[in-house]
């Protein structure tokens, strides 16, 4: 499989739009990243098995367990949720910031216990409000990282299927 980017570009104009819609981005919550929180980031992460897991249907209810299908989640591996979200509301819009999509948290916890080593998405982060740093910070403390923003998960999903793929 080719290389694809799963990068959200940010140009100096966007930055300026996206400043006014989310104070956090000051702090460097900006574009795709991760949140480390207070924990060490692995130099081991940057090469993992990743899966890809479609949710665009999804938008009322919280993305759950029974949403994985048949996917078998592995120890160490990259899971990524494309929700269509992105692409949908627009990176950095108020919209953006606050109703995306969100994990339940016992897929999050589901997750954890599989033992992933990271969890992405094409949206703000796996939980809204005031429970995403908290959930972040959860899933750190268990040594799980959260990959917010990413963009390109439809060629992705094309391109990978049901497959495996490295990240």
């Amino acid at each position: 499989m080719k290389k694809i980017d799963l990068t959200v570009k940010i140009t100096e104009s966007k930055w300026r739009e996206i400043f006014k819609n989310e104070k956090m981005t000051a702090l460097g919550h900006l574009g795709t990243h991760f949140d480390v929180m207070n924990k060490e980031f692995s130099l081991d992460n940057t090469r993992r098995c990743g899966k890809i897991v479609d949710v665009r249907n999804v938008r009322d209810d919280d993305i759950t367990v029974e949403d994985l299908g048949s996917l078998e989640i592995n120890r160490n591996d990259f899971v990524i949720f494309h929700t269509g979200f992105l692409k949908e509301a627009g990176y950095g819009t108020p919209q953006y910031f606050k109703l995306h999509p969100q994990m339940s948290m016992e897929l999050i916890r589901y997750l954890i216990a599989q033992k992933v080593s990271l969890i992405g998405l094409d949206a703000a982060g796996v939980r809204r409000g005031a429970e995403h740093t908290r959930t972040d910070q959860y899933c750190a403390d268990k040594g799980v990282f959260i990959i917010e923003n990413l963009a390109n998960l439809d060629l992705l999903l094309n391109a990978a299927g049901s497959h495996s793929f490295t990240v």
